[in-house]
């Protein structure tokens, strides 16, 4: 089982030639324009085939916040014109995309209670694209699949008994020790980077930590950290009220953009 492991290893030790902006190594395998086709290829799916909010002071608010956002993004992330659009759901969420592309669900309005917490969601989203982190995901699973062939033929040369339940253990081994942290990896990282992005953008960075404070008291019955690709809520806050001093300092209140919230029933 060690073979298929260290050839893994391998493959990322030699693909790791790049940095994110917190010094972590980077496996990227894809180019800039397979990315933006991919998210482009995604955003119209989603557009098919999710209601789209055509309430006039919703859509209003969500592209003020979300133009202060992205106007702050670095060019290299994406250079142009950004689209946003706001689907009608109750599903508390939101997304960003390589290719310029930002997806906010009506549902996540209820718990982003101000536009400084709306603020720090997308820049949270937009975080995950400044730091190339679909090309990450997309290139660990490709490393991820070269590592389950590798093992295949490692243990098919074997007299190795319950193959399947070695094969099994691999897939685990990899879903829970590699795969997964990396995506916490990624939150926490797009956590960080989007609060600096909100301060950047006029919104207070400390409306981050009140933003997940709301959401804690709907994930009282999240799963086990070690078993989410998404750090803790606890952790979250932890970790954002440790960084809030260096985020201050991008923030300056003379530039808060003046976004008007929808009125709600």
């Amino acid at each position: 089982m060690k073979l298929p492991l260290i050839i893994l290893t391998s493959l990322v030790a030699l693909s790791a030639c790049t940095s994110s902006s917190t010094g972590r190594k980077q496996v990227m395998l894809f180019s800039d324009q397979e990315l933006n086709q991919m998210g482009a290829a995604s955003f119209e799916e989603m557009k098919a085939n999710t209601p789209i909010s055509q309430d006039k002071a919703t859509n209003n608010y969500v592209q003020c916040v979300a133009a202060a956002v992205t106007k702050n993004v670095p060019k290299s992330a994406h250079n142009g014109s950004w689209e946003v659009v706001i689907f009608d759901s109750e599903q508390v969420n939101a997304f960003a995309l390589p290719g310029g592309k930002i997806g906010v669900y009506t549902g996540i309005l209820k718990v982003a209670e101000t536009q400084d917490q709306l603020g720090a969601i997308i820049g949270h989203e937009v975080g995950h694209v400044i730091e190339h982190h679909s090309n990450e995901r997309l290139s660990a699973n490709k490393l991820q699949n070269m590592g389950m062939t590798a093992a295949t033929v490692a243990l098919g040369a074997t007299d190795v008994e319950n193959k399947g339940l070695w094969m099994a253990g691999l897939g685990v081994g990899l879903q829970y020790g590699v795969i997964m942290p990396y995506g916490r990896a990624h939150e926490s990282e797009a956590d960080i980077v989007g609060q600096d992005l909100m301060a950047k953008s006029g919104f207070e960075p400390s409306a981050s930590i009140d933003l997940w404070q709301n959401m804690a008291k709907l994930s009282k019955d999240a799963p086990a950290e070690f078993m989410s690709t998404h750090p803790s809520n606890k952790t979250r806050i932890k970790q954002l009220t440790e960084h809030l001093p260096v985020s201050m300092k991008y923030y300056n209140p003379n530039s808060k953009p003046k976004c008007i919230m929808p009125k709600t029933s």
